[in-house]
């Protein structure tokens, strides 16, 4: 691949780039959409009717790369031949922001699962030591997301929050802001979503997510990004426009993807969300 000649940097309300998509956005892509999210490990490398197809929107539009299986926090070695693929991917594309979630995810190989990390010290200089590697060898910080779990490991030395603070201002590196996870989490957990995302360090939010979840028989939630966004999610990410301003966020949508407009009237809302926080500190100001 050759070297794109500008880099695009997101901006506004952006969609998940999935293939199940393509024949409707190569028909026309909403005006509501400003950017698209991919995740590299699913189009670094590709070549074809396939890599064709990407280069057209990528050439027009604004992507950002989420990572799924860098497991910044697992014990294996780091994937620097990943990492390399991933450089390589987002410079041929003038991708400017990459971002992976705070978790394990492999030991000798790939569990398909994000897996939470123990909240102690030694896991804080662990997570810290391989996310400036990551950023070292891609020559930018990158973002890590609060993740979603089931489990809380044993030995926990701080909250969840203080660790993910401990981590991004040690490490020097961005927040990537899931409201959705903190929703599922907090129901899950029985905590205040509103006092963990305000422990968090907001400054530092470089990208948001916004998303669905399935709700169990018993109660449980599960983040499946299959459904539609619920009102508490969209209170969430209200709330957080009011202490980061207005950042790039994303639609997921992974499983269960319907009609190209009924996710387009999903984008409006980040959209309208968007203006109303921009307005709410123009008054202020």
């Amino acid at each position: 691949m050759t070297q794109a000649s500008t880099t695009r940097r997101a901006h506004g309300a952006g969609l998940g780039f999935r293939r199940e998509l393509l024949p409707a956005l190569q028909a026309g892509v909403p005006d509501a959409i400003d950017f698209f999210e991919l995740a590299p490990e699913n189009w670094a490398g590709m070549g074809g009717r396939s890599g064709k197809e990407l280069r057209r929107f990528t050439e027009r539009y604004p992507f950002v790369c989420h990572g799924l299986s860098l497991s910044l926090g697992g014990i294996a070695p780091l994937d620097r031949t990943l990492l390399l693929r991933i450089k390589t991917f987002m410079g041929a594309h003038g991708i400017a922001l990459y971002t992976e979630h705070l978790s394990w995810c492999a030991d000798d190989s790939h569990l398909y699962d994000l897996l939470p990390l123990p909240l102690t010290e030694e896991a804080v200089r662990w997570t810290v030591d391989r996310i400036q590697q990551a950023q070292d060898l891609l020559g930018m910080r990158i973002g890590i997301e609060n993740a979603s779990y089931y489990v809380n490991p044993p030995g926990a030395e701080m909250s969840e929050a203080e660790f993910i603070g401990a981590v991004v201002r040690e490490a020097d590196c961005l927040l990537h802001l899931d409201v959705n996870n903190i929703h599922v989490n907090s129901r899950n957990f029985a905590f205040d979503p509103f006092a963990f995302m305000n422990a968090l360090p907001l400054e530092r939010t470089c990208y948001i997510h916004v998303a669905g979840h399935y709700v169990e028989p018993d109660g449980l939630l599960i983040d499946t990004h299959g459904a539609a966004v619920i009102d508490p999610v969209w209170s969430l990410l209200e709330a957080a426009y009011r202490r980061t301003g207005v950042v790039p966020t994303c639609l997921e949508r992974d499983f269960n993807i319907p009609d190209l407009d009924v996710l387009t009237a999903e984008v409006r809302t980040i959209a309208r969300l968007q203006a109303a926080a921009r307005q709410a500190r123009s008054k202020v100001a």
